[in-house]
């Protein structure tokens, strides 16, 4: 694929004022990877969409002026449900490129209102796909975003999202007869570090209200990804990805309790165990036993091959893994996961500072 993919291509984000949402749109009007002539945020959060629309035109606050000639401007946002087909599809059109962020992702949230999971995650994607077939919609690729949740789910959340996978690789199929030029792939990867309602922003909040700082389980670890991440593994998937195919970062992993003492450093805090939450894994799996099976390494990726036949062809794993792939694998040791913390600029400002002068 040529080096530089998004040069004069209309991209839709669904979920566009999510934490991952922003940080795609950050990137995409970056034009490192070729300047797109639109990038579409489509969400329901008027106030976030227009906070976002603020930060972009470099204003601290403004009345309702600046909303006007939305639509002529290189970025754009759409009001919209991705529950609503005919919102969706009003919002496809025109599109090259599909990135969908939007989703339902707290666990607890999902487990209480289970149908609504469904809507969002498993509607929302059926949707995307209802309407690039049933308007054969010259739509070049959609990028599914996932979650390690999806990987042997135990919560509604991760069910949801692994219903949203399979919906998107067997979209390939069903195109081949209504709309053969649209490509669908996903890209699943862990907690996000400093992504809003991850671990890491939760430990500094507590750290600067004198704690204590709670984990569920002194066992627990975590890939460490940061969105920046996020976003090479979803850009990776784009470049790279063939038609039902998974991508999943190679990342590092890290005790949460080394995260929560290099966080607190020589401040007197201390840490609790909690116990284990409901839906909570002790470690987590970005990759299956049966689906290392059909693995293939690329790079700083690993892509999971589609389980079904006509879409893998003759093409197997190539032994990269044998065996699940879980953050409890291959930990860091204290001080490298300090040191990983120190150069995504994640420490709490002043301990960062004492760490600086033992370091030098």
């Amino acid at each position: 694929m040529e080096s530089k993919p998004f040069a004069g291509k209309r991209v839709l984000v669904t979920g566009g004022t999510g934490s991952l949402g922003k940080a795609l749109v950050k990137r995409l009007l970056s034009g490192d990877h070729g300047l797109p002539a639109r990038v579409i945020v489509f969400s329901r959060d008027e106030a976030k969409q227009h906070l976002m629309r603020l930060e972009y035109q470099h204003r601290k606050v403004a009345t309702d002026e600046v909303i006007f000639h939305n639509f002529q401007g290189r970025l754009q946002f759409h009001i919209g449900d991705v529950r609503d087909y005919a919102c969706v599809a009003s919002a496809l059109r025109g599109a090259d490129i599909v990135f969908n962020a939007a989703a339902l992702k707290q666990v607890p949230s999902c487990e209480y209102f289970p149908w609504e999971a469904v809507r969002t995650n498993v509607e929302g994607p059926h949707n995307i796909v209802r309407a690039i077939q049933e308007l054969r919609l010259p739509v070049e690729t959609v990028i599914g975003i996932s979650t390690d949740k999806a990987c042997k789910p135990v919560s509604v959340m991760g069910m949801t999202k692994a219903l949203q996978e399979r919906l998107f690789i067997q979209a390939n199929l069903s195109s081949s007869y209504c709309n053969p030029t649209t490509r669908f792939v996903c890209a699943r990867y862990g907690n996000v570090l400093a992504s809003r309602g991850s671990v890491v922003p939760l430990f500094r909040e507590q750290i600067r209200n004198g704690g204590p700082v709670t984990i569920t389980s002194a066992q627990m670890t975590r890939f460490l990804l940061s969105l920046d991440d996020a976003v090479d593994t979803i850009f990776a998937a784009f470049r790279d990805a063939k038609p039902g195919e998974t991508y999943i970062p190679r990342a590092p992993s890290a005790l949460i309790t080394d995260v929560a003492k290099a966080l607190i450093g020589s401040r007197d805090i201390d840490i609790e165990v909690i116990g284990i939450r409901p839906g909570e894994k002790v470690h987590e799996s970005l990759i299956s036993e049966e689906e290392s099976l059909r693995t293939v390494k690329r790079g700083n990726w690993y892509a999971i091959l589609p389980m079904v036949p006509e879409l893998r062809g003759e093409s197997r794993g190539d032994g990269s893994l044998n065996a699940e792939y879980s953050s409890g694998d291959d930990v860091l040791d204290f001080a490298a996961t300090e040191q990983l913390l120190i150069r995504h600029k994640l420490m709490v400002e002043d301990v960062r500072a004492e760490v600086g002068e033992l370091l030098a």
